[in-house]
């Protein structure tokens, strides 16, 4: 294919665009994967070692084995949806039921007494793990595999994938803004003056279980499967639960993928942590108050500098491909993080706002383009074995990479006890405040210079995917 044949391809077809309330309700689940998935973990140290003083190495043991127990039932729930088949599709009642459990159940997951000894915090957080990761697996893999079936076009898809980002940017900013909420004046504890974060998260993990309910309707009402209803439904036969990982392992182009993901999931999860550590003890001296305000500034700087990311990063994938624009996206994510050592500064914390934008900047731009990227594996895969297996897909790469993720966040903890912290200290030594600042900065790196290199060995350029589509519409007709 030529230059001047393939700028042509650029432009989208009218019959491959999605109606915007499709793109929309799409990207509303965006709400329900943040803060079903995310919220808890980001909350989970501010109020059990902060304010209740659980050991940071149990904390981070439990998101370890939650993220373990997300991956098998990602796995289950992405091969169900592949096979099921109803009057409203093969994802959409999933999404429906799902979504409605995850937001009652998510206020649970903070419903604990004060008082109580480290065990028995650390056999609460496990079982309450184990009843509500299986409901945010039923939402969330027909969700994401939803994503990659809902239309056939190479740049329509990363449209699609841009605006679940853009809209994500409003849930993120509620995780941002979760810190300083339990910290609010009402939440003072009459006895001691004293915020009483616990009720704090109580109070506020209610009111966003609230909205998940209602947007999980919204999206059931607003989304439809076009494979599904032109395709799967007439032609496809069931799936073996054993394809959700050997075969789809078996794949070329998706073990690329998936190794990218895999190296940047845990370079960043590593530190997750350490970055809200750095602001309290390090920037602020030991002022969780100051520093939960400043964590919401922080989440608006995040924000915006992630709603910049979504177009530029889009612009760089529908100019140069996919290809190129991740490699763009992990390059300058290097440099964001290694930027880290100098954005963390007590004399200067307003350049935290940067510290967070320029991560939030890229991340866009990753996640943007790698759910974009799943949806031409797919194809690929289509052309090779004559089957649309998106569940099994995200399944797959749902196991794989929060395995690796998994194994980030329990290291976490241990990572933040190594550098000598210790949460019954309002002022770190200078040791752990070095310790935490150069980790934070440097073992992420070590996963973006690997992902950078598995990105760049991804074979399934625009050319390539024109030419793939080209023959699955020979061979099976158009969607």
């Amino acid at each position: 294919m030529n230059a001047s044949t393939l700028h042509m391809a650029q432009a989208v077809p009218r019959a491959d665009r999605l109606p915007m309330k499709q793109k929309i309700g799409f990207g509303l689940g965006s709400v329900l994967d943040m803060w079903g998935h995310w919220l808890y973990p980001s909350l989970a140290f501010h109020v059990f070692n902060i304010f209740l003083g659980v050991a940071p190495g149990l904390i981070s043991t439990v998101q370890m084995v939650k993220i373990f127990i997300d991956a098998a039932s990602d796995a289950i729930f992405g091969w169900i949806s592949d096979n099921t088949r109803t009057r409203y599709g093969r994802r959409r009642p999933f999404i429906l039921v799902g979504g409605i459990l995850a937001g009652i159940g998510l206020p649970l997951m903070f419903a604990v007494g004060k008082g109580w000894t480290d065990t028995q915090y650390f056999i609460f957080m496990l079982v309450s793990m184990l009843i509500y990761v299986p409901v945010m697996s039923c939402f969330n893999m027909p969700w994401v595999s939803l994503g990659s079936e809902m239309t056939p076009d190479y740049h329509e898809r990363t449209t699609v994938m841009a605006i679940r980002n853009a809209i994500q940017k409003g849930p993120e900013l509620a995780m941002f803004f979760a810190a300083q909420f339990t910290t609010l004046a009402i939440f003072n504890d009459p006895d001691t003056g004293k915020p009483d974060i616990l009720r704090g998260a109580q109070t506020y993990c209610a009111i966003l279980g609230a909205i998940m309910v209602a947007v999980s309707i919204a999206i059931f009402l607003l989304v439809r499967e076009r494979y599904y209803e032109k395709l799967v439904s007439r032609t496809q036969t069931h799936i073996p639960f054993a394809d959700t990982l050997w075969r789809t392992l078996r794949c070329k182009p998706f073990r690329h993928v998936l190794l990218m993901a895999l190296a940047y999931g845990i370079g960043t999860a590593m530190v997750g942590a350490l970055g809200y550590y750095a602001t309290v003890y390090y920037v602020c001296k030991g002022d969780i108050v100051l520093a939960t305000k400043w964590n919401t500034a922080m989440g608006l700087a995040g924000m915006a500098f992630g709603f910049a990311g979504i177009p530029f990063f889009t612009w760089i994938a529908r100019k140069h491909g996919k290809r190129a624009a991740l490699a763009t996206v992990l390059t300058m994510a290097i440099g964001a993080f290694i930027g880290d050592w100098w954005l963390y500064d007590p004399e200067r914390p307003y350049l935290q706002l940067f510290a967070c934008g320029f991560v939030a900047f890229t991340g866009a731009g990753f996640w943007t383009l790698y759910g974009a990227t799943i949806g031409d594996v797919v194809d690929y895969d289509e052309s090779q074995t004559g089957q649309r297996r998106e569940g099994s897909f995200s399944a797959c790469q749902s196991w794989i990479t929060k395995v690796g993720i998994a194994l980030g966040v329990g290291a976490s903890g241990w990572i933040l006890q190594f550098t000598g912290f210790d949460a019954k200290q309002a002022i770190q030594t200078p040791e752990a405040i070095f310790w935490i600042r150069i980790l934070l900065s440097g073992i992420p790196v070590i996963g973006l210079v690997l992902a950078l290199i598995a990105i760049l060995r991804f074979p399934l350029t625009e050319a390539r995917m024109l030419d793939i589509r080209g023959q699955l519409e020979a061979t099976r007709g158009q969607v």
